[in-house]
Formats: C-alpha cells, sequence, structure tokens
C-alpha cells in the first residue's frame, strides 16, 4: 500500500461477465470516493464462484487501502458473497442480531412473509460491521478493509451514504476540462506530451468524441491536486487549443 489511501473495486455476478447487465457502479463508487481523495486503482469482475471471490477479494484487500464489493447478497441460491467474504477472512457467519431485527421489522411492515431465503441476508461474517440500506432495508457490512455492498445501483448509492465516515481522507484531486470541436487527437498529440512533460504531479488525457459528424472532437482533461498548478495548465490546454484555430471550453470538473 502506498502512505496514501487508494481503493478497488470488485464486482460479482455472471450477468456482468455475460454483458446482460451494464456496470454502473464502477462509476457511481469512483465518484464518491474522488472528494475524499481516494482513487480507485484496480477494477475485476468475477463469476459467482466462491474460489475466485475469495481469491480476488484476498489479492485486492492485501494491495488497496480499501476494497469495494458489489453484488451476490441478496436472497437467491446463487448470492454467495457473504459466504465468500468470511472465507476470504478465515471467519465463520452467522445471523448478525441486529440484520435480523431490520429485516424483520420491514417484512412485518410490507406485510410480506419473512421467508428463509430473505433471511439469508441476514448472514454476515463475524465480527463484521454493518452498512445501512436506506432503499431495500437488507444491509450491506464492512470486514477490515473490504466493504461490501449491493449489487443494484440505486441501492449501492445508498449504501455508500454510511461509508464516507468510516474512510481515512487522502490528497483530494481535482480536475479540469478544455474542450475543443472539430479537432482530432493526431492534431494535438505531439504539443500536449510536450506540455504533460512541462507539470509534474498533474496527468492529462485526451478523449475524443464523436456523436455525428457536425458534433466530434477532442477533450483534454487534466488532473491534479494543486489547483493553483492545475490553473496554469488549463489556459496551456486551452491555448494549444486555439493554436489549432478553435475556440476552446473549459469546465471545471470531468465532462
Amino acid at each position: 500500500m502506498t502512505n496514501l489511501p487508494n481503493a478497488a473495486i470488485c464486482l460479482i455476478g455472471d450477468e456482468l461477465l455475460s454483458g446482460r447487465t451494464r456496470d454502473i457502479n464502477t462509476r457511481t463508487i469512483a465518484k464518491f470516493l474522488a472528494p475524499y481523495g481516494i482513487p480507485v486503482r484496480e477494477v475485476r469482475i468475477v463469476p459467482d464462484e466462491q474460489a475466485r471471490i475469495v481469491e480476488a477479494v484476498n489479492a485486492l484487500r492485501a494491495a488497496y487501502t480499501y476494497v469495494f464489493t458489489t453484488g451476490g447478497i441478496g436472497p437467491t441460491h446463487d448470492d454467495i458473497t457473504a459466504d465468500a467474504i468470511a472465507a476470504a477472512f478465515g471467519v465463520s457467519i452467522g445471523e448478525h442480531p441486529e440484520a435480523l431485527k431490520l429485516l424483520a421489522e420491514r417484512y412485518a411492515q410490507m406485510d410480506t412473509e419473512f421467508t428463509p431465503a430473505r433471511r439469508r441476508m441476514a448472514r454476515v461474517p463475524d465480527g463484521a460491521s454493518l452498512i445501512d440500506n436506506p432503499v431495500s432495508g437488507a444491509p450491506g457490512f464492512q470486514t477490515g478493509n473490504v466493504f461490501t455492498l449491493a449489487g443494484v445501483p440505486q441501492i449501492v448509492e445508498g449504501m455508500l451514504g454510511d461509508i464516507g465516515h468510516r474512510l481515512q481522507s487522502g490528497q483530494v484531486v481535482h480536475s479540469v476540462t478544455v474542450r475543443g470541436a472539430d479537432l482530432r487527437e493526431g492534431d494535438l498529440a505531439e504539443a500536449l506530451a510536450t506540455l504533460s512533460d512541462q507539470f509534474d504531479g498533474v496527468s492529462i488525457g485526451s478523449y475524443p468524441w464523436f456523436r455525428t459528424v457536425n458534433d466530434h472532437g477532442v477533450a483534454l482533461i487534466a488532473r491534479g491536486a494543486d489547483q493553483m498548478v492545475l490553473a496554469k495548465v488549463s489556459e496551456a490546454l486551452a491555448n494549444l487549443v486555439r493554436a489549432q484555430g478553435v475556440e476552446p471550453e473549459t469546465l471545471d470538473g470531468e465532462s
């Protein structure tokens, strides 16, 4: 691990690997972590197989400050993430009294039977702390430096609200975007490489867009912790675009 905190994401589910489900959670988690100065350094997608989940979680939790897993904590037979996390940490698993109480009360309020399948969602690894779920009630949990969340994007977003206070903040990275319509990456590549070498601690990326023949161009995104330096880079990027005969559009953040 580095001195500054970082994170990895482990997306769990056969439906992601088959393409039936589109990943939205990576963007949600990365954007949530950015204001805390915690960059996401790696993302893995693994199938609903306990050995593969255990392998990925153990590798990631040893390499990064925080790990976020999504998926596999529902009531169905293939929801095996809780068991896999317990196996990864070498602990037993059982019903958490508080989770059981929350679920029982919620299903009672809904006048819905609290079946053995639904009761499975109260099982968490021993020693884990619960993560509140304001959307559907069934909690996630934190085991060591691993946060285990649901797979549904709306629920993931809700659960993140109970995680910020658990994090060690790092060096916040800011960004600025300079867009140039009708430009091509090849028009800027050489000058962009020269510019990038002039500013330590700032990363500069080039991202073309092409929506239609009349709506295309290049977005130049600079990221760095020092906002004064970033302002200088922003102006330099704008001048680079102007040198191509295009009036730049400058935006705070990424777009």
